[in-house]
């Protein structure tokens, strides 16, 4: 910061080196502490720092289990019988038969085919934008290892920036009523789009208010198309969007 509000040579005062003479005395070792670094040393430091606290943290948790060749086969041929099921629906009916596997791990052994079975996303939102918000729920890591939890909701229609909350302790009550306190009970939107699974009781305020759920890892990416597509149709939106959210 003193860098960038003095490009050149810094003056010192007296005053200056009086004071810092004077913490010499009291501190000798002050002199070790000052360091000038540039700040994108400190956010790597920092980043690096956290990795290593988190392999620490971990460092009792074994391996991840191997999926047997069974179930593996047995994922890809329900998927391939039922082509319209996604992971949610093939993970659930693996549940009901006895199958302890995560969703997750059902769609990374789902069959990848080049064109969807049905309407795609990006179909669905650009005829569907008007009555689509988004729901993301993300982690921020603070300096002292603490993760912080923000949720932003989004219109998609002029990608209108609902509401913005952070918490350290995520609920599905307190998710539910974010909810509830963004969209009044006349203007909820028809679809509401997130990318993981917050509970019963979140699932019973959406229903309540008349909204449609749709959980979806690709919720705020695939909604930028149809976006930046109304902005080539009407410039003029441009000016009374939001912009990017940092």
């Amino acid at each position: 910061m003193l860098r960038r509000r003095h490009p050149g040579r810094v003056r010192l005062w007296n005053l200056d080196r009086l004071l810092m003479v004077w913490l010499y005395r009291l501190y000798p070792a002050l002199l070790d502490a000052i360091l000038i670094v540039q700040p994108e040393t400190v956010i790597r430091w920092h980043r690096r720092g956290f990795r290593a606290y988190w392999r620490w943290r971990s460092r009792h948790v074994g391996d991840r289990p191997r999926v047997d060749s069974k179930i593996r086969a047995l994922i890809r041929r329900m998927n391939r019988e039922n082509s319209l099921w996604g992971a949610p629906r093939l993970h659930g009916e693996l549940l009901m038969l006895g199958i302890d596997v995560s969703e997750s791990t059902v769609s990374r052994y789902m069959v990848r085919r080049r064109r969807p079975p049905s309407q795609g996303w990006k179909t669905f939102l650009r005829n569907q934008a008007a009555g689509i918000a988004s729901l993301d729920l993300f982690v921020v890591r603070t300096i002292s290892f603490q993760l912080l939890y923000g949720l932003v909701i989004m219109r998609h229609a002029r990608r209108q920036l609902i509401a913005i909350a952070v918490t350290t302790t995520p609920t599905a009550q307190w998710i539910a009523g974010q909810v509830a306190d963004a969209f009044p009970w006349d203007e909820a939107p028809r679809y509401l789009l997130r990318d993981r699974t917050f509970g019963a009781a979140y699932t019973r305020r959406i229903r309540a208010m008349g909204i449609r759920d749709h959980p979806t890892a690709f919720a705020f990416a695939l909604a930028e198309w149809p976006c930046r597509a109304a902005d080539w149709l009407d410039p003029a939106r441009k000016s009374r969007s939001l912009g990017g959210v940092r």
